[in-house]
């Protein structure tokens, strides 16, 4: 039953995330809910009854990884930079989030009349001090997620992240002490108050040492092993074996492995290769951690706990946003930094579940963890609704996104990342800078057409830049083509846009209106008819209606030259091109394109090959040799870089190497529909999800 309990948790989870990321919301939110659905207050599949405690070491496994992974953002030196900002700001938050949530919380219980425990003043103040210090703690995940999609840097983002990791780690050692104290409270330490926080204080200073030892253990060998996969076993083996100590010691897992993390990325040799290797690791324990988490908010029993919940999100935020502008005050910190640090630290979810599944694992607080769990997690699940929100808007507030990304992006403000994808492949989005290069000169030898078809308005500019250009390195002229139907007449002013745009850059436009019931042999027949030269279509805009698949079929199969697929996004610009390839005929495909797009004017052009990963160094270098030959002996050169790169993922390496570029110009093979169906299409997939200006050559098997 464990393991079918497992399957269903991933499987769920991931797809309750997918959910969620479609409506813009986060994914450890589709995680909770997942959970909430296959737990008590759902269809009841996940409960202790069906699973028992046999999912409990995914759960340990987690902890030791968030812990771990919040030491990476401690890194001591970097720390040092920030000293008085981080010191007055942090300590700023953290007393007003504990203050502030243990307050509210308290009067909200006082004035509702809710029994806690045995019902006693000391058990209501048990329940706000836990409450108070897990109200402390961030979440760094959601943060430095929002920040690398912002490509956010700068003393705010720098600090931001400095104040997160030592929140966390603040965070942890507050929710030890307040547990000694609560044990004290309720009877359960037998030595008098004072002692009980001399102890929590040693206990927090042993799992420190502990945490040092074994990141001192990481750092000396881990330089042993080169593979991944040795540096995930090894690394993982050290950490679940610190975590099983710390807990066999009655220390705090969390803080050791935050202390692992920290050492390791402080040591002045800084290998923190075991972070990345962990990283191919850590999402399905992450799926099974939160989902797990979500089982155990029981709605049937919510009731006044959601509401405490409420009051605990809304005084949690109140208190960081007020804790920030009193300490930033007292250290002096830019206005800047208190306008938005408070707003950025809204995210919670990893670290406060973490402290609540320790406080659930504490025989002597079970009733308290059965209040402090329903209220957490209602304050985690709003907070990963409009956490990340917060930090997305405090990071355009500082000044300190991607100018690069944003001038591309111009009119993205206040939207999500989803709708702002959408917006730039849309009519709205898709626009053409004038022209600006030198005004080109037909030549004199002159011949032929390269045909391109007049698409939606918002297209269509460009597509008739290209065609012009393509048309100059031909020695041909553009020819727009608009195929209509019969009886339907001609629209007015059909190619006035096209005129426009290819008289701006030197050229006579050439026009043809065909009469034909079908756009694809409208097209073939202008081809053929005019001696073209090479066809230049658009893909189909965000939200118009296309058959340009079937229309785009026939054509590269009945035509004689070089097909060209233009899918727009954004602001058009060529400066800076990037031709990925898997193949030297795929390079010989695309060549005559970049020479037609560099033949206008100074271009970057960067040639991206692509090997598998298990190519060897020597391989590596040898194809980068063969290419730099190839290029040498071309007739027509061109300046490129080349860049031979072995992956294990095509398209992400593509997706993530075109940032830099304003252009990517990729090859497709024409392939029969189920040879396509089973093997697939690199540049289709591409094309789906390349947030850049795309050029697909298809050279027909005819040519």
């Amino acid at each position: 039953m464990v393991t079918l309990g497992l399957a269903i948790l991933l499987a769920v989870g991931l797809l309750a995330a997918k959910l969620c990321q479609f409506l813009c919301l986060p994914s450890v939110t589709g995680y909770i809910v997942a959970g909430l659905l296959l737990g008590p207050s759902g269809v009841g599949l996940i409960t202790s009854d069906t699973v028992g405690s046999g999912l409990d070491h995914f759960t340990h496994i987690a902890l030791m990884l968030i812990a771990f992974g919040i030491g990476e953002h401690i890194e001591l030196k970097r720390l040092r930079q920030h000293a008085r900002s981080v010191a007055c700001t942090g300590l700023g938050e953290i007393i007003g989030a504990f203050v502030l949530v243990s307050t509210v919380t308290f009067v909200v219980i006082r004035l509702l009349g809710f029994e806690v425990a045995g019902g006693e003043l000391r058990d209501v103040l048990v329940l706000v001090l836990l409450l108070g210090a897990i109200g402390v703690a961030t979440a760094p995940a959601a943060t430095l997620m929002v920040v690398r999609e912002m490509r956010a840097s700068g003393p705010f983002t720098s600090t931001l992240l400095a104040v997160v990791a030592v929140d966390n780690g603040l965070a942890i050692m507050i929710f030890g002490l307040m547990v000694s104290i609560s044990h004290q409270l309720v009877g359960a330490a037998p030595e008098s108050l004072s002692v009980a926080l001399l102890m929590g204080v040693a206990d927090i200073g042993q799992a420190l040492l502990l945490g040092i030892t074994t990141g001192l253990l990481l750092d000396l060998t881990l330089r042993r092993f080169k593979r991944q996969e040795e540096m995930v076993t090894w690394g993982l083996a050290l950490l679940l074996l610190c975590s099983e100590l710390a807990r066999f010691l009655e220390m705090s897992p969390l803080l050791a492995g935050m202390a692992a993390g920290c050492i390791l990325v402080s040591r002045a040799e800084r290998d923190v290769r075991i972070f990345r290797a962990l990283n191919n690791f850590e999402p399905p324990i992450y799926v099974l951690f939160f989902t797990l988490a979500g089982t155990h908010l029981d709605l049937k029993s919510l009731g006044v706990a959601g509401l405490i919940g409420l009051f605990y999100f809304l005084a949690r935020i109140g208190g960081k946003n007020l804790g920030v502008q009193i300490g930033g005050r007292l250290g002096r910190a830019p206005d800047l930094l208190r306008q938005n640090l408070g707003m950025a630290l809204a995210p919670q979810a990893g670290v406060a579940i973490g402290l609540i599944v320790l406080l659930a694992s504490d025989q002597n607080l079970t009733a308290f963890s059965a209040i402090v769990t329903p209220v957490v997690l209602t304050g985690v699940f709003l907070s990963e609704l409009l956490g990340p929100l917060c930090v997305r808007r405090a990071l355009v507030r500082a000044g300190e996104t991607d100018s690069v990304e944003e001038g591309n992006h111009r009119d993205c403000s206040g939207l999500s990342s989803r709708q702002c994808d959408q917006l730039m492949r849309s009519a709205d989005g898709v626009r053409l800078v004038p022209w600006v290069w030198e005004k080109l000169k037909p030549h004199l030898d002159a011949e032929g057409v390269v045909v391109f078809g007049a698409a939606h308005r918002a297209a269509t500019p460009g597509l008739a830049r290209f065609a012009t250009i393509f048309a100059h390195h031909y020695h041909s002229y553009p020819m727009a083509v608009r195929v209509y139907r019969r009886g339907e007449g001609v629209p007015p002013k059909v190619f006035l846009a096209e005129q426009i745009e290819v008289s701006s850059m030197g050229y006579p436009l050439l026009t043809e209106l065909v009469p034909d019931e079908d756009v694809s042999s409208g097209l073939v027949a202008a081809v053929e008819y005019n001696n073209a030269r090479a066809v230049v279509l658009a893909a189909p805009l965000q939200g118009a209606v296309s058959n340009l698949p079937e229309v785009l079929e026939n054509v590269a199969q009945n035509v004689s030259c070089l097909v060209v697929v233009a899918r727009f996004y954004g602001e058009l610009h060529t400066e800076r091109i990037l031709m990925p390839v898997i193949s030297m005929d795929e390079l010989e495909e695309i060549y005559s394109v970049v020479v037609a797009l560099d033949a206008i004017g100074e271009h970057q052009v960067d040639l991206l090959y692509l090997l598998e990963s298990t190519e060897s160094p020597r391989r590596i270098e040898g194809k980068a040799e063969e290419i730099r030959k190839w290029l040498a002996a071309r007739a027509q050169q061109v300046d490129i870089t080349v860049r031979v790169m072995a992956t294990d993922a095509r398209v992400e390496t593509i997706e993530s190497e075109a940032q830099g570029y304003d252009l990517v110009v990729m090859g497709a093979t024409r392939t029969p529909g189920i040879k396509k169906f089973f093997f697939g299409s690199l540049a289709d997939t591409v094309a789906s999800r390349l947030r850049k200006t795309l050029l697909v050559v298809y050279q027909p098997e005819n040519s």
